[in-house]
């Protein structure tokens, strides 16, 4: 195992996420599933200088994104803009997109239940296709209830990628799993076989380390069931807005380089942007406490 990193947390300028990352330790970056927003030639020599490569990438579904969506010209807008991103891992020499097949953030179902999983698994397997001719590996994502209708456990997951085709992996997320899952180990051997990619932050998303998870035992369980994959930190703590805040200017009133969608994505994750200081105390509070059980 290995230690990435996602980037779609705080808006800055990838060389200043390169740069903090390799300081730090870091192996690999999964990059935010925009890829307008790059030249991936620059990327390329930005990984080359920092000796950082590139994991994969993950689908941000926000807005109109929607897989599952009833209207068919929005599911085909869907499948590009999860192709697109493929591309770009791709380019990048990346090893695999995960994906949210819903929006986030939907909560009301757009048809009825055998109609939606029809149109997923259409959609997915136009995507995975798409994948195995690239040389990337796709694995769905599941996420908790409170952010999406479709797809919350590991078991629906698996039961979606063995209905894609032989290759399409699951990407668990240790925070959505304390949520939603009965037995989070067993989940974890449950997909051993299709595992492409593994999320961490701690039970209160903040940096692992910072809650209540028994980073030792999860470790152990990937350990056991054969990954050999990253672990990709993912924090986005709900930031205090109180007196009460245990981090005094942890919060970025005046975020800059944010598109209205990202600022709603991060809003609806956690409550804003984060400064400076706190982001690079919370990818630091990850590193030191994951590598030491990985190694």
């Amino acid at each position: 195992m290995h230690i990435a990193i996602h980037n779609w947390m705080r808006a800055e300028p990838l060389e200043q996420t390169a740069a903090r990352i390799s300081r730090q330790g870091y192996h690999a970056l999964e990059i935010q599933g925009a890829p307008e927003l790059y030249d991936l030639s620059e990327v390329r020599e930005l990984l080359k200088k920092y000796n950082l490569k590139c994991w994969g990438s993950v689908t941000l579904m926000m807005e109109e994104r929607n897989l599952v969506a009833r209207d068919e010209a929005q599911r085909a807008t869907s499948i590009q803009y999860v192709k697109d991103i493929i591309t770009m891992v791709k380019e990048l020499d990346g090893h695999m997109v995960s994906v949210v097949p819903g929006t986030v953030g939907k909560i009301v179902p757009d048809g009825r239940p055998k109609e939606e999983w029809d149109w997923a698994v259409e959609a997915l397997k136009d995507c995975y296709e798409y994948a195995e001719t690239s040389g990337v590996l796709i694995g769905i994502e599941p996420i908790n209830r409170f952010e999406t209708y479709f797809i919350n456990r590991g078991s629906q997951a698996l039961a979606l990628a063995e209905a894609v085709g032989p290759n399409c992996g699951v990407c668990l997320d240790i925070f959505h799993m304390n949520l939603e899952e009965s037995d989070y180990q067993q989940t974890i051997r449950d997909c051993r076989h299709r595992l492409v990619g593994f999320h961490v932050a701690d039970n209160n998303r903040f940096a692992p380390g910072m809650g209540t998870l028994n980073w030792k035992e999860i470790i152990s369980t990937l350990k056991e069931v054969g990954y050999d994959g990253a672990l990709s930190v993912e924090f986005c703590p709900p930031l205090d807005r109180t007196p009460a805040n245990p981090y005094p200017g942890s919060i970025d009133e005046k975020p800059e380089g944010l598109t209205p969608e990202q600022l709603k994505f991060l809003e609806d994750h956690g409550s804003s942007a984060f400064t400076e200081e706190f982001y690079s105390m919370l990818t630091q509070r990850s590193i030191d406490t994951l590598l030491p059980l990985i190694t």
